[in-house]
């Protein structure tokens, strides 16, 4: 089942989390991904904060499946930067196999980030971004 982002965008935590939960390993993705920033979860502001994070910030994430690298999509002027390196693992939310997005050896910004997705649908992704080791918020991705 493919999700509509405005599906995902109103999902409370506890959904998200069960959709991570649900989803499966995949392989590594190729190719451009659209990125929706999900800061919070479950309210009524949750679509404008992602709007203005979209706009402003992140776009999305460009994965070379070849290299298991990515890199990240970022300002209005559509910056390619903030490299990642990219495998499988364990994840840290329930300890079932998911892709790794690590940047902790190529980013001094992002040193402490960790992402971690999954395949929920056809060409869409569901992530979960850790500062450290605590979760902070979660995003979508469509290829």
């Amino acid at each position: 089942m493919a999700y509509d982002i405005h599906q995902v965008i109103n999902m409370s935590q506890e959904e998200l989390d069960q959709l991570f939960s649900s989803g499966e390993v995949g392989e590594i993705p190729d190719g451009e991904a659209r990125g929706t920033a999900i800061i919070a979860p479950g309210t009524p502001y949750n679509y404008a904060i992602a709007q203005v994070i979209n706009f402003f910030a992140w776009q999305g994430k460009i994965f070379d499946a070849k290299t298991s690298t990515l890199k990240n999509e970022i300002s209005p002027f559509g910056f390619r930067a903030i490299i990642a390196k990219v495998y499988k693992d364990d994840s840290w939310f329930d300890h079932k196999p998911c892709i790794v997005l690590d940047y902790s050896e190529t980013s001094t910004v992002a040193q402490r980030v960790r992402d971690e997705i999954r395949k929920v649908a056809d060409k869409q992704y569901l992530g979960k971004v850790y500062w450290g080791n605590k979760h902070l918020i979660d995003f979508f991705l469509q290829f």
